[in-house]
């Protein structure tokens, strides 16, 4: 799911630069030299949003391949084209076309040559679960004192990252750069393109079980943003992670963040989680800092905020400035929007699924309304690419969500099935689980869980995001 991007169109920093300059930079060949003085500004990689000083490339996917739309972005007005292979319509319009071997590739080479180009620092963040919200507590800490570039929405595939390189600005201080994977070797190709300064690795999950097979595998994948750190460059690990215990390098230091280990070189304590906020305090070898807060719940956030408060300490930040910065963070609409529903109260954490977010989301809802003494509703649906563990995993959320007491569970789909099964094997009675197979009817199940909603309830939506679990939820609104 990382992998899936939205379309992309991004001004390159550097402002206008020619066809030719551009097919140096990504390592192709200008098809065409008569297109070499065609000025280009922007990429982009769909072909609806070309114009005339665009380049668009012509990605190749699973389903759709960008050269089968050549033709139509020249009579649109495009001049240049990234591709594979040229055209009979690109050298008729007497376009520019950089031919290169792999698009893909060629946009990291490209990535990499502004790379080159920037003096500022670079932080890439990666991990299975907590990537984006690591990436926008250090983008929003660093923000208070220095020029700060961070990757908007989800860019953080082999596509999207690199493209956002190219639009950092020439003036920027800090970067911060998140990097998803799907595959083995796409984390090792975006530290590559970027090289950062400082490499974070949020935890290890069991997403992308399904492509890597084992935990000891994903972590492998995740390790790959070693192989573009600079010298003498910071790796920010996650101290509670078993598999992450005695990393280390010669050309790097690492240094650990922790909830439990008081001998982490960044150690939280007297974590206090309350309506809308998690409150904590800080101990590291500068001291000691007391009643930071972040405007999300959970204690799992805190690791995002443990990252931050590194990063701002490294850049030379005070302590106050750090605690100003985690204070402006709030969660985007899909991760764990908090909202009344007239009688009711949603937990709207929508975004993506994996085992340990659903376990985190859990014990969210479970605090809070054990606090405030109302009824817990969780509408859990599927979890992606798990491989053949998939059944277990589901089942095992189902078990969790039992021994937390959570009062209700409405299961979503096929797999959301084991959740419930999980449910019921651990001991929660058949009246308080609801299922929905049908994914593709989200007002079918609005309806159905209506029936089984009170005044007052607390309800958690959550499932990986091909599951749409926030239809149901619009669906209730209305």
């Amino acid at each position: 799911e990382e992998g899936l991007n939205p379309s992309m169109k991004t001004r390159l920093s550097w402002g206008t630069v020619k066809a030719g300059e551009l097919a140096v930079l990504c390592g192709g060949t200008l098809w065409n030299d008569r297109g070499g003085e065609i000025l280009v500004d922007m990429i982009c990689t769909d072909s609806r949003e070309v114009d005339g000083k665009t380049a668009f490339c012509a990605m190749r996917g699973e389903r759709v391949d960008g050269h089968d739309f050549i033709a139509r972005v020249i009579a649109d007005g495009c001049r240049c084209v990234i591709c594979e292979r040229s055209s009979e319509a690109i050298e008729a319009a007497g376009a520019a076309a950089i031919v290169v071997k792999d698009v893909e590739l060629a946009l990291a080479k490209l990535g990499n040559a502004f790379r080159q180009r920037l003096s500022c620092h670079t932080v890439g963040v990666t991990g299975s679960v907590g990537k984006t919200t690591a990436k926008e507590l250090i983008a929003s800490v660093l923000s208070v004192k220095h020029r700060t570039y961070k990757t908007e929405g989800n860019r953080n595939s082999v596509i999207g990252m690199p493209l956002s390189v190219t639009e950092i600005p020439t003036d920027t201080q800090w970067a911060v750069l998140e990097m998803g994977m799907n595959h083995v070797g796409e984390i090792e190709r975006l530290s590559v393109t970027a090289e950062p300064d400082v490499a974070v690795i949020t935890t290890i999950g069991t997403a992308h079980m399904e492509m890597l097979g084992s935990r000891e595998n994903i972590c492998r994948a995740k390790l790959e943003i070693l192989c573009g750190l600079r010298t003498g460059g910071v790796l920010l690990l996650n101290g509670d992670e078993p598999l992450l215990e005695g990393i280390g390098g010669k050309s790097y230091r690492t240094l650990y963040v922790s909830l439990f280990r008081d001998n982490a070189d960044f150690y939280a304590k007297n974590i206090r989680v309350e309506d809308g906020k998690t409150r904590f305090d800080v101990a590291w070898s500068g001291g000691e800092v007391k009643d930071l807060a972040i405007g999300v719940m959970g204690r799992h956030n805190v690791y995002a905020a443990l990252f931050a408060f590194a990063i701002g300490t490294m850049s030379g930040m005070t302590p106050e400035e750090i605690r100003q910065g985690l204070g402006l963070y709030h969660p985007d609409a899909l991760r764990q929007c908090m909202t009344q529903c007239g009688q009711w109260t949603f937990i709207e954490d929508c975004y993506n699924a994996s085992p340990e977010s659903m376990r985190a989301a859990l014990e969210v809802l479970s605090d809070y309304c054990k606090r405030h003494q109302r009824r817990s509703v969780a509408v859990l649906g599927d979890m992606l690419e798990l491989g053949s563990d998939s059944p277990t995993l589901h089942r095992s959320v189902g078990e969790q969500l039992a021994a937390l007491g959570v009062d209700r569970l409405f299961a979503v789909g096929e797999s959301g099935a084991l959740i419930a099964l999980g449910a019921g094997q651990a001991g929660m009675s058949a009246d308080r689980i609801g299922l929905w197979r049908d994914i593709g009817d989200p007002e079918g199940a609005a309806k159905q869980l209506r029936e089984l909603l009170q005044e007052g309830d607390v309800v958690l939506f959550k499932a990986s995001r091909a599951v749409g679990a926030e239809w149901i939820a619009a669906a209730l609104k209305k």
